[in-house]
C-alpha cells in the first residue's frame, strides 16, 4: 500500500475542486488525474457512477460524491480538523457546506449554461480538457457535443427564462453578504477553513472562471474572489472564531439560507413525495418554479439527520430561529 490517494476530477467540476482543496489542506499524499479518455479504464475500476470526483484510496477502494469522500477521509485522518470544537458552529458549518453543494451549484450551473457567451466558453474549455491533444477539428466537434448536452440539463437546477433574473439576483445578494463577512477574515469561521468553506467556495470559484459570473464577482466581491483563490490551497493561519465575533456578518448568511435554500429544498422534497412533476415555492418576494430532483431530497434528509443529533442544543436552536432556518431542518 503506497499511501497515495488518486483523485479523478475536472477543473470545471466544483465538487472535484472541493475535494482537491481538502486533500491539499490535509496534507495527504495524492495525485490529481484530469479525467479524460486516456485514463478511462483506470477510472472505471473505481467509479460506480460516471461522475467526478472519484477517489481511489491507498486500499484500492473507490469513493464518490464529494461530501461522503471528505467524511470518509476525515474519519481516517482527523487532524488537522475542518470542524470547530463548538457543536453549534460545527453544525452551522455543515449547513453551509450543504447549502454550497446544492444552492451554490444552482447559481453556478445556471449562469454557466444560460447565456451564449458562457455556453461557448464553458463548452470550449470542457472540450479542451477532455481532448488535451485533440486537433482543432476534434475539439470543435467535442465543443458542439458538450454544449448541446449541457444546455439541455438546465431543468435540473431550475434554469429557465422565467427564473433567470431571480437566480442572478440570488447570486448578487449572496456575493454582497459574503463580501461583508470576508472583508476582515480569511475563512468563513475565522483564520482556518471549515467544512462550510469547502462546499461554498468551490462553487463560487467555478463562477469566477466563467464570463458572466466572473465579471460580477470581480465587480462586487473582491474579498470573495480572494477567498475562492485562497481555498484552492487552504491553510491554518489562526483559530476558529466564536459566535459572538462571527454573528454580525455571518448571521446574514444564515438568514439567506433560511430565506431561500431551506424553503426551496423543503418544497422540492414535498413535491417528490407527492409525485408532482413541478413545484412552486415563494422565495423572498418572488415565486420560483422547477421540476423536483431526487438528489436534493436525499441531501435534505441527510442534513435533517445531522441536525437531529444536535437538536437539543439551545444556543444552536436560538441562532437558527433568529435566521428563520430551524423549521426547515425539523422532520
Amino acid at each position: 500500500m503506497s499511501g497515495l490517494y488518486r483523485i479523478f476530477g475536472s477543473e470545471m467540476s466544483p465538487y472535484s475542486v472541493k475535494v482537491r482543496s481538502y486533500f491539499r489542506f490535509k496534507g495527504l499524499p495524492h495525485r490529481w488525474i484530469a479525467r479524460n479518455a486516456a485514463n478511462d479504464e483506470d477510472y472505471k475500476r473505481y467509479a460506480k457512477l460516471p461522475i467526478v470526483p472519484t477517489v481511489a484510496t491507498p486500499d484500492d477502494e473507490g469513493l464518490q460524491d464529494s461530501t461522503p469522500i471528505m467524511e470518509a477521509v476525515e474519519a481516517r485522518h482527523p487532524e488537522p480538523s475542518i470542524h470547530p470544537d463548538d457543536p453549534a458552529l460545527r453544525f452551522l458549518s455543515a449547513l453551509i457546506e450543504e447549502f454550497g453543494d446544492e444552492w451554490g451549484n444552482k447559481l453556478m450551473f445556471h449562469h454557466r449554461w444560460y447565456a451564449d457567451v458562457d455556453q461557448a466558453a464553458s463548452a470550449q474549455t470542457l472540450a479542451r480538457l477532455s481532448l488535451p491533444n485533440g486537433t482543432a477539428e476534434q475539439v470543435a466537434e467535442r465543443t458542439r457535443m458538450v454544449r448541446e448536452r449541457m444546455t439541455g440539463r438546465g431543468h435540473f437546477v431550475g434554469s429557465s427564462d422565467a427564473n433567470a433574473p431571480l437566480i442572478t439576483a440570488y447570486y448578487l445578494e449572496l456575493l454582497d453578504i459574503l463580501e461583508a463577512h470576508l472583508a476582515e477574515r480569511k475563512y468563513l469561521f475565522g483564520a482556518r477553513p471549515a467544512f462550510g468553506d469547502f462546499g461554498l467556495a468551490a462553487q463560487l470559484y467555478e463562477c469566477s472562471v466563467d464570463p458572466t459570473c466572473g465579471g460580477m464577482i470581480r465587480a462586487r466581491g473582491p474579498a470573495v474572489l480572494d477567498w475562492c483563490h485562497r481555498m484552492l490551497e487552504p491553510r491554518i493561519d489562526g483559530d476558529f472564531e466564536g459566535w459572538d465575533s462571527l454573528k454580525p456578518t455571518l448571521a446574514p448568511l444564515l438568514a439567506y439560507v433560511g430565506r431561500y435554500f431551506l424553503p426551496w429544498t423543503c418544497a422540492n422534497a414535498a413535491a417528490l413525495q407527492a409525485g408532482e412533476p413541478e413545484f412552486a415555492v415563494r422565495l423572498g418576494q418572488d415565486t420560483y418554479v422547477q421540476p423536483p430532483q431526487k438528489y436534493h431530497a436525499k441531501s435534505l434528509a441527510a442534513l435533517r439527520a445531522r441536525y437531529a443529533a444536535v437538536a437539543d442544543d439551545a444556543r444552536l436552536a436560538a441562532i437558527l430561529d433568529e435566521a428563520g432556518a430551524r423549521a426547515g431542518l425539523r422532520v
